[in-house]
């Protein structure tokens, strides 16, 4: 899940009778890659099992259930607002919702412990500040349920190393950093994105572009640990026999998904690039966005545009206007096509604004209140634990573990 999670490449099999309609075209291509290119996602929608929790009413037990995050690290930015959080809201009036801040990932890379434990609580207020409703939905850190790193050890023990070496962000961020400089958790943080989607039993993971690998290497694995200790293994151990874990599906988010760098219409807006210059805070003030949108990369062919191959800023600007304006694409089509690029960066850094002046004015009402803050973090984790800790004695007790 992120580095908005569920960090936060790979074209999965049609074939599959589990499919709905909406991921079609997604699952266009074979579902194995040479049977090499496997990775995982720590944004899940998934299903409650009724039996996987004892504590879950009848009618959560037939409700799908989304469970997503971002990393605390850096300022959450109009891409992970737009990408993700801005869907959640959707979400939560259909499903049953947990979202969570990804603390366990923010330390694969260099970090500032200093810094760790505001901006965890700073990411927590803005999910809630952007409209997170926590009568619909639970918000909790996810150091704060001990079963995601309790599973990831216990599927660590079921990952082939060979699966891990093949994963292209640690092949990219490895290259960067240096062998000497890597650690190991940058290397197996994908089976901690693996057991962040499995503990909840997803039957559908919403993905972007780049993070198909992240959700082939869950799906493969759930499916390896359903062989190595499932079914008829698993019922001579007491247990109720069956699959371990729900094979997850993908869910391709709504356009918009990825948005992209100011400087760069082809690189993905990223909390890691070097300049600020390149995206948009969800807390930037005023006059730092009209002049990031002043200054922002753009092109001298007349006219604006969608779906150029050749104008891809001009194609990002415009639909980040059309996100944030609520207006559909024709209509933005049709209002700027005849328009200079002068006049439609000030249009657009004026729709900016007035959207996200009301997330910065609740955001700060949120965190002049810790008490607040904090009674939602400890009341969503004690409900994420009850829906994990179920999954988790199941393993346990499938893999051959003495009872606690």
């Amino acid at each position: 899940m992120g580095r908005a999670m569920l960090s936060p490449f790979l074209t999965l099999s049609s074939s599959s009778p589990r499919l709905v309609s909406s991921i079609r075209g997604f699952l266009s291509g074979p579902r194995r890659l040479a049977s090499s290119r496997r990775c995982c996602c720590a944004v899940s929608l998934s299903q409650s099992l009724s039996d996987s929790s004892s504590s879950s009413s009848s009618s959560d037990a037939v409700r799908k259930r989304v469970v997503s995050g971002v990393q605390p690290t850096g300022s959450i930015h109009l891409g992970n607002y737009l990408g993700a959080i801005k869907n959640w809201i959707a979400l939560q009036e259909t499903y049953e919702t947990l979202f969570f801040i990804v603390d366990l990932h923010a330390i694969t890379l260099p970090y500032e412990t200093q810094q760790l434990s505001k901006a965890t609580r700073d990411t927590a207020a803005l999910y809630l500040a952007c409209g997170i409703d926590t009568s619909k939905a639970s918000v909790f850190v996810q150091s704060h349920v001990r079963a995601h790193v309790e599973l990831m050890w216990l599927l660590s023990a079921a990952t082939p190393i060979g699966w891990l070496n093949r994963m292209i962000q640690f092949k990219e961020k490895s290259r960067k950093a240096g062998d000497e400089n890597v650690g190991v958790a940058l290397l197996t943080y994908p089976v901690l994105m693996a057991s962040d989607i499995l503990l909840y039993q997803s039957d559908f993971v919403p993905v972007g572009e780049d993070q198909k690998q992240h959700l082939e290497l869950t799906r493969e694995l759930a499916e390896r640990v359903n062989h190595l200790y499932g079914g008829r293994k698993w019922k001579k151990l007491g247990g109720r026999g069956g699959a371990i874990f729900k094979v997850p599906e993908p869910l391709i988010p709504p356009t918009g998904a990825r948005v992209m760098s100011l400087t760069d219409g082809l690189s993905k807006m990223s909390k890691s690039a070097p300049s600020d210059q390149s995206r948009i805070n969800l807390l930037d003030p005023k006059d730092v966005i009209v002049n990031k949108i002043k200054r922002c990369k753009t092109d001298s062919l007349p006219g604006i545009e969608f779906d150029n191959p050749e104008r891809p800023e001009c194609n990002n600007l415009l639909s980040v206007y059309q996100l944030v304006s609520g207006k559909t694409k024709e209509e933005v089509s049709q209002e700027c096509q005849s328009m200079n690029w002068g006049t439609f960066k000030t249009v657009l850094a004026d729709a900016l604004i007035d959207h996200l002046s009301p997330i910065q004015a609740r955001y700060e009402e949120i965190v002049a209140d810790p008490s607040y803050l904090d009674r939602v973090l400890e009341d969503g984790a004690t409900k994420a634990s009850d829906i994990a800790d179920a999954t988790l004695n199941n393993v346990y007790q499938a893999m051959g573990f003495l009872r606690r």
